[in-house]
């Protein structure tokens, strides 16, 4: 058995739970706020989508990272199909809390945004620092690989 392969799969299929979560809960962040707005006869922002669908990012990292130990891992030794297990492990797992954090700094920004129509671009950097522990890892794992 090729211990690589499985690496490779498990980077795509952590991050890709990351993402479901963390969208949850964003989307979760985001129908609440907009309800409030409704509640009040106040314009429901269709910004809050943003903060909703942020996470999803982290499948597409998950999924280069794949191809990239895909490509590397085919004629590898025991000792580097091992190797490659863990960063597919770590990287997914990186990746997945990022996205879980992504989705709760989304969740409170739309809380935020709703009630006072203000403040998007903060909001929306905090959101990208989330996003950032996973290009890192993306980055740093494709590195890695080589």
């Amino acid at each position: 058995m090729n211990w690589g392969f499985l690496g490779a799969g498990l980077v795509m299929g952590i991050a890709a739970m990351g993402s479901a979560i963390g969208i949850g809960i964003a989307g979760q962040g985001a129908i609440g706020a907009w309800k409030r707005c409704y509640l009040n006869n106040k314009p429901a922002p269709f910004l809050l989508v943003v903060f909703a669908g942020a996470p999803l990012t982290q499948t597409i990292y998950g999924f280069l990272l794949m191809q990239s130990m895909i490509g590397n891992v085919g004629s590898a030794d025991t000792v580097k199909q091992l190797f490659f297990l863990g960063l597919g492990l770590a990287c997914g797992l990186s990746m997945c809390m990022s996205a879980i954090a992504q989705g709760k700094a989304g969740a409170a920004g739309s809380d935020a945004l709703a009630e006072t129509g203000k403040g998007f671009t903060n909001y929306i950097m905090v959101v990208g620092l989330c996003e950032t522990i996973a290009l890192f890892s993306m980055v740093f794992g494709m590195i890695a690989t080589v």
